[in-house]
């Protein structure tokens, strides 16, 4: 961008922290910088834009949803505002075992958004400023501001990118081509110029959504109602679950057909992703309706999920149909789908292209290695996804507030969260496609579930000053319960009666032959703890969240502990620390590639080394090696 010299003004106010985007990661930063003290101003191209669900309107689902429990432990806010908007709620995976489940909730997006916008706006040290950011400010290494379109220059300690979808973005269907960002909103078109002028690497990547018809133009007789469940499970522990217990707008499933697929199969070669219009690389765990016909061309059919976007809209979101074929051929492929005869179109689907950095240029608490103070968070770190986005969010805005409190960094490891596999993945390994969460992502997943996300993180985010005095209390009072019951259960025994017998056999369970504990009980793959109520008179009243965690705990205890002797040999490659000015070219016997991406990537410790790609096992133990002799040798020097 070029200013004459006077449309170039210095701007008088002060922020400590400076937040750029509106998006679900923005929120998340701004708010944690703003609570923990520091004068914040946020900068969204468009103030209507914050909080946008631009996609699917959804918070949570599968790994997503222990990421959202997971912020609101350590007192972030995306929890809170979907227990407050959400219109559908649904646990996932209940079939499967606790490590799996996952909360999903169908939201009223635009309410959704109005929540936070106001959560945003009556917050205390925050400010909110429309205008796209056009430079970022940098001296000696270190950021002091930024400029804005306008010209104005704003000086800051800290500056937080959160930019999402929206740099260079360019929407795209068939042959159309806009210059826009996600929902038509502007594009950000000069702040990558800024960032490669640092020397920052940028990736082109795509993402897409699907069609958005009119309810009133589509038959659901034709299709598979889909329910909420009877008792909703709010996201934040701070909810009560008594309080959000309302009726729940249906969703709708439905499927393609060999005819729907024929239509896409006869105009591929209109489809941007196909003829070379659209460069950027998209996801492959969320792949347009294009795609999934052409990699999984043995598949006859693919399911279609038709979801309401709010109470007051009739615009439904055509789940599973993301795609960026030319208009004409849109209203050709959704029209053969059952139900969807006479749909008609309200937005077109598209693919959108956005910049976004090479995550590895990051710390693990999100600051860039070679520019200090300046932090990232969200899609444009090569993720996807509302949750990935707010949670990187959250911890960029907390690393920026520890950096300028002085105080030691706050790093979320793998063995105490999915933000921690999250964040170590992105900054850790190669990624050439947007980055989606999943439980398989987590080696640890018994131990991170979603149900005990505030025992793992609950006193990070107190400790940190987002968690209040009275919540902290309440989880140690939660965990007292929970060992004090588990406890009890290990004493308490019942004999062969006829009672204990008869509710053995009613619960398909095999029959006792001598005295047993609760706890022995519990431990039946086909019992649980609320089972045996009958059988316990002196059975504490305890919440249902305490008694989920006894239940679990007690049945799942060898698995546990295995997991727990897993994280103890994890923790001792992560302490081995990597000196910050190492020198790899010293250890002669790393090969070559392993040099050249530990000296990218400049890892914190042996286990972060270990995951990176290119970085072998020989290569780890000759590392192990050097710090050692190095480590001895200092030792002698100081002696």
């Amino acid at each position: 961008m070029k200013y004459s010299a006077s449309s170039v003004w210095e701007n008088k106010s002060e922020y400590e922290i400076i937040v750029i985007g509106g998006g679900h990661a923005g929120c998340e930063a701004a708010l944690a910088c703003a609570r923990l003290g520091f004068s914040t101003l946020m900068f969204t191209v468009s103030v209507n834009s914050v909080a946008l669900m631009p996609c699917n309107p959804n918070i949570g689902g599968t790994s997503k949803g222990h990421l959202v429990k997971e912020i609101d432990a350590l007192g972030g806010e995306m929890g809170k505002v979907i227990d407050q908007s959400f219109i559908q709620s649904k646990m996932l995976n209940r079939s499967k075992g606790p490590a799996v489940h996952s909360l999903r909730a169908q939201a009223d997006k635009e309410r959704y958004s109005q929540i936070m916008r106001a959560v945003l706006q009556n917050q205390e040290n925050l400010a909110i400023q429309q205008m796209e950011v056009t430079d970022l400010l940098v001296t000696n290494g270190k950021i002091y501001g930024l400029r804005t379109y306008s010209g104005a220059i704003y000086h800051c300690k800290a500056v937080i990118l959160c930019t999402g979808t929206y740099l260079k973005a360019r929407c795209v269907y068939g042959e159309i081509s806009n210059d826009i960002g996600p929902d038509g909103l502007q594009a950000a078109h000069y702040l990558s110029e800024s960032l490669r002028n640092l020397g920052i690497r940028m990736y082109r990547f795509k993402t897409g959504t699907p069609a958005r018809i009119d309810k009133n133009t589509v038959d659901f007789s034709q299709m598979e109602e889909q329910k909420g469940d009877e008792v909703i499970v709010p996201f934040s522990f701070t909810t009560d679950a008594a309080a959000i217990q309302k009726e729940q707008i249906s969703c709708w499933l439905t499927y393609t057909n060999e005819k729907t697929h024929g239509i896409i199969r006869e105009n591929l070669h209109r489809s941007p992703l196909y003829s070379g219009l659209i460069e950027g690389v998209g996801p492959r765990y969320c792949p347009s309706i294009e795609d999934k016909v052409v990699r999984f061309a043995d598949k006859l059919r693919h399911q279609v999920f038709i979801e309401p976007e709010g109470v007051h809209t009739n615009e439904m979101y055509v789940g599973g149909m993301s795609s960026s074929l030319p208009e004409d051929v849109q209203y050709e492929m959704y029209r053969s789908v059952k139900g969807l005869e006479k749909a008609r179109i309200i937005k077109n689907a598209y693919a959108i292209e956005y910049d976004c950095i090479d995550a590895r240029q990051l710390k693990g608490t999100l600051e860039f290695l070679d520019v200090a103070g300046l932090y990232s968070a969200g899609q444009f770190n090569g993720s996807s996804g509302y949750e990935e986005a707010a949670a990187q969010g959250l911890i960029a805005g907390i690393n920026a507030v520890r950096k300028l409190q002085g105080k030691d960094e706050i790093i979320i490891d793998r063995s105490q969260g999915y933000i921690g596999v999250l964040i170590d993945d992105l900054i850790t390994k190669e990624s050439r496609e947007p980055y989606r969460m999943m439980t398989s992502r987590a080696e640890y997943r018994l131990l991170l579930r979603q149900d005990n996300a505030d025992q793992r993180l609950t006193r990070i985010g107190y400790a940190v000053g987002l968690i209040g005095e009275e919540r902290y209390q309440a989880l140690l009072e939660k965990e007292r319960w929970i060992e004090d019951e588990m406890k009890r259960l290990e004493q308490v025994y019942v004999g062969t009666s006829t009672q204990v017998q008869e509710l053995l056999i009613e619960r398909g369970s095999t029959k006792l032959q001598s005295g047993a504990t609760l706890a022995d009980l519990i431990r039946r793959p086909e019992l649980c703890y609320e089972d045996l109520q009958s059988l316990d008179l002196d059975r504490p009243k305890l919440s249902s969240a305490v008694m989920e965690q006894v239940n679990i705990n007690i049945k799942y205890a060898g698995y546990i502990q295995r997991q727990k002797r897993q994280v103890n040999q994890f923790r001792k490659m992560e302490t081995k620390q990597i000196p910050d000015d190492m020198d790899y070219d010293q250890v002669y016997s790393l090969r070559l590639e392993a040099k050249q991406k530990l000296k990218e990537i400049k890892p914190k410790s042996l286990g972060q080394a270990s995951r990176i790609s290119g970085v072998s096992p020989a290569d780890i133990a000759v590392l192990l090696i050097y710090l050692k002799e190095s480590k001895s040798k200092e030792s002698k020097a100081y002696e």
